[in-house]
């Protein structure tokens, strides 16, 4: 009843951590529970079958925990109007399951090396398994350990050094520090050694932070210029509205929206200035804004009704940009080389890819476009087709668009502003949960981050504060200016430091405007990445290694 219980403490800790309705700080002390449960059963157990009872109550801790997080997921609909319990139940159950393999890893190598070793081996094989969450088709990354500060960034401005990925590392090492302090006193009962450990730890949780606010108050970005941006938000119901209204009824809704904001009134003019209207110089549409129901085809943009239509909006607002979210599709001709995506209708008899796509639209210029890469599983990719394609058939989830894997652009790419300095980053929804994957933008050049995004499949619920919260770490690890255009909301400008400046609440139809700042400096994060993770593998090596080495040693001795 007692370890039933630990595992019970670990796993509401965990959750009521989480963002955005949490509080982090209990994540410091959230595994410890779990840790007293593995080490109770290991050693003081008379439990036959202790692996098997650790990995249960293991379990039910991480069930517990993504369950409360991410149980937001159940409000996505089936086509029929159902909510769609697959949905939710198997990311709870799978990645609820993965982490119970990774803390059964833990007890494997704490049982064969001793408590010590073992606590180490903890640390980094967690560490790994969060950058494979980042990196696999199955990618999950929602519940990495860094994100759990997302509400609360005035106390980790030191992300954009070490980033979310060391922020997982900090809470872990927190973590450790405080199981091994408790078993400490537990064995001994001296307190000499209790007030060292505590103040250690102590140390461990206050002085990041502390960096942290002196950071924040004192931060100051150096900018290279100023861009002008209305953030389109049409509100448009995405499983009766979105994907059945009529494409040019959708679009011409979007295009009053961007009339009736056509010029910005900065409120905080430079001191002594007139305050005039001033042109919009990016006009940013949500994730999927065109067309409606179907796609674009790219190889006829020249010939689309809605780009020209858009065109022309342009050319009577000069030097303005449009920019935002598309669905479209490439036709492949019979000697073109075919990607494993690419799917042939029988009907028509072509190969085709279809994308979810960022586009910048500019008069007299071929439109650019890039092709969201990171894709959610299940949803937008069928994770390791080839394999599981034979023995499932096709489960992925119908949420109005497409029901097929879809294609990626195997590189970042960026959009350039031919009358200014800014450069930005067409990040597409969930990409912006992915930190080592958002600085590829930033090494291509761009100084502003814009990121369209459909998160209204959930309605009003923690699935869209919790996205709009990640986004601030991206910011961040990044000193870069974020433009968040949400089809529902929330659309939001964030500056360098993470916070929300202005925003433009959940089913809101309108626009936000805002003068978002240009900054070209790169951090060290974004120049180093996940190193961490990377050290973390590493060191998993040498500790894997040690365990024949130990053996070796013992019997020469």
């Amino acid at each position: 009843m007692k370890n039933l219980l630990l595992a019970l403490i670990s796993g509401v800790l965990l959750a009521i951590s989480w963002p955005t309705y949490g509080i982090p700080f209990f994540i410091f002390f959230a595994f410890v529970p779990l840790l007293m449960m593995e080490h109770n059963i290991a050693k003081f157990s008379d439990i036959k079958r202790k692996s098997l009872a650790i990995f249960g109550l293991s379990y039910l801790t991480f069930v517990i925990w993504n369950a409360v997080t991410t149980g937001w997921l159940y409000n996505s609909k089936l086509p029929d109007g159902s909510n769609s319990l697959l949905a939710v139940l198997f990311p709870i159950l799978t990645n609820a399951f993965f982490m119970s393999i990774i803390f059964h890893f833990y007890r494997l190598y704490k049982r064969s090396q001793g408590t010590y070793f073992g606590l180490v081996f903890f640390v980094v094989i967690w560490m790994a398994f969060e950058k494979l969450h980042l990196v696999w088709e199955f990618t999950w990354p929602w519940l990495n350990l860094g994100n759990v500060f997302a509400d609360y960034h005035q106390f980790i401005q030191w992300y954009d050094t070490l980033g979310t990925t060391g922020g997982s590392f900090w809470i872990l090492i927190c973590n450790v520090l405080a199981f091994y302090t408790f078993r400490i006193w537990e064995a001994g009962r001296k307190r000499k050694p209790l007030i060292k450990n505590v103040s250690m730890l102590a140390g461990f949780i206050v002085v990041p932070m502390l960096i942290s606010l002196i950071k924040y108050y004192n931060y100051s970005p150096k900018t290279v210029g100023t861009l002008n941006v209305t953030m389109l938000q049409p509100a448009l119901d995405p499983y009766n509205e979105k994907y059945h209204k009529d494409s040019l009824t959708i679009e011409s809704d979007l295009l009053k929206i961007a009339i009736e904001n056509s010029k910005f009134v900065d409120p905080n003019p430079p001191e002594d200035a007139k305050i005039a209207p001033q042109d919009i110089d990016l006009y940013l549409a949500p994730e999927t804004s065109l067309p409606g129901p179907g796609s674009i085809s790219e190889r006829g943009f020249n010939n689309s009704l809605l780009i020209n239509n858009i065109k022309t909006f342009l050319t009577q607002h000069p030097k303005s940009v449009f920019a935002g979210g598309i669905s479209s599709y490439y036709v492949y001709k019979d000697d073109e080389e075919k990607p494993v995506t690419a799917s042939y209708l029988e009907r028509q008899g072509i190969w085709v890819d279809e994308y979810n796509s960022a586009i910048q639209i500019i008069p007299n210029q071929q439109p650019e476009v890039y092709h969201k890469a990171m894709l959610v599983p299940g949803v937008e990719i069928f994770p390791y087709i080839n394999f599981f394609k034979p023995i499932l058939g096709n489960v992925m989830l119908d949420l109005g668009g497409t029901t097929r894997s879809l294609g990626i652009s195997k590189e970042r790419k960026v959009f350039a502003n031919p009358y200014n300095k800014s450069v930005i980053a067409p990040i597409i929804c969930y990409e912006s949960v992915y930190g080592e994957y958002v600085t590829d933008y930033v090494k291509k050049g761009a100084n502003l981050l814009t990121i369209v995004t459909n998160d209204s499949w959930w309605g009003y619920s923690q699935g869209h504060k919790q996205l709009l919260a990640y986004a601030k770490l991206r910011a961040i690890e990044t000193r870069r200016e974020i433009a968040r255009a949400a089809n529902s909301g929330t659309s939001a400008h964030i500056n360098s430091r993470g916070d929300i400046v202005d925003d433009l609440p959940y089913g809101a139809k309108g626009a936000l405007m805002a003068k978002l700042n240009l900054i070209d400096h790169e951090t060290f994060y974004t120049k180093s990445g996940d190193f961490l993770s990377r050290l973390s593998m590493f060191v998993i090596g040498a500790l894997l290694l040690f365990i024949p080495g130990r053996k070796y040693l013992t019997r020469k001795k």
